[in-house]
């Protein structure tokens, strides 16, 4: 990865050409994606939107030919949060920026694309009904509503999480070359300041009372306060100087946990937002 960062970073033509020929193969969009943040964390928001234009050709190709959105939609992800994290130097506003246009794309799927939604409904509503009568039953009419909500919040949620990776390999990418240890000290610190984390909080607890889409609003709320807790995880190991067989427990525990340490995670970051436990742990060190 650190070669392909280093041959994208000898120019635009070579740039330009690994973004366009990696969103147009399948499965290797978020390459180009990553390819265009780093274009626009290093060299400027202009000259990354002219590297932009090469994948965003194949990404509307397969947006439009193709009825899948997914290029295009982690493409604007990674433009936007690299934009904004290059101009503010701040991943919290880059993550909301993010979550903001994350709540756009939920809106705009069932409408630009009614009939791949459509599908997925017809897909999920089988496989309730197959496989999982009781909550078909218990759902009855509401099933199909209930699905359709699920499934354009998990599209839209996906795209976000993706974006936001795509966006992180970038910076890493960037300070693998330009920085290094940047990119672990910049993640190590990211937390929400309160009245984000406030906000995030009341969004999940309150729009579904609204009767706005819940699935949705917990994607885009909680993941800002979820990639924080992943940040506080890292950022005690790194203030402990604790090995990487602790990060490796945590994710193999995140696997196998799941929602419960996802929901544990979206907890302690709402917290720390106002304690700073990273800021209350005295670095590990030789005793004086």
């Amino acid at each position: 990865m650190r070669a392909l960062a280093q041959y994208v970073m000898r120019g635009p033509l070579q740039a330009g050409g690994v973004a366009a020929v990696t969103t147009a193969l399948p499965l290797l969009f978020w390459i180009g994606a990553a390819v265009v943040g780093l274009v626009i964390l290093r060299l400027g928001i202009s000259q990354g939107f002219n590297i932009g234009l090469w994948a965003l050709l194949p990404a509307l190709g397969w947006s439009w030919f193709g009825q899948d959105p997914t290029a295009l939609a982690v493409l604007l992800q990674v433009m936007l949060m690299a934009s904004v994290l290059r101009t503010t130097l701040s991943w919290e506003r880059a993550l909301l920026a993010g979550s903001f246009l994350a709540v756009v794309t939920g809106l705009i799927l069932p409408v630009v694309y009614p009939g791949l939604l459509d599908e997925l409904v017809r897909a999920g509503v089988s496989f309730y009904e197959d496989y999982n009568a009781q909550v078909a039953q218990t759902l009855g009419e509401n099933l199909e509503q209930v699905v359709r909500d699920t499934m354009n919040a998990s599209m839209a949620g996906t795209y976000l999480a993706t974006g936001i990776a795509m966006t992180m390999l970038a910076r890493a990418w960037q300070a693998g070359l330009y920085n290094p240890g940047g990119f672990r000290k910049e993640f190590h610190a990211l937390r929400l300041s309160p009245s984000v984390a406030v906000v995030c909080a009341v969004l999940m607890v309150v729009g579904p009372m609204l009767g706005l889409n819940a699935m949705l609003l917990v994607w885009v709320a909680g993941t800002p306060l979820f990639v924080a807790g992943v940040a506080l995880v890292h950022g005690v190991v790194g203030r402990k100087e604790l090995s990487a067989q602790w990060l490796v427990m945590f994710y193999i525990a995140l696997v196998l946990l799941g929602p419960s340490l996802m929901i544990l995670l979206v907890f302690l970051a709402f917290v720390d937002s106002w304690l700073d436990f990273r800021g209350r742990i005295k670095p590990a060190g030789p005793a004086e």
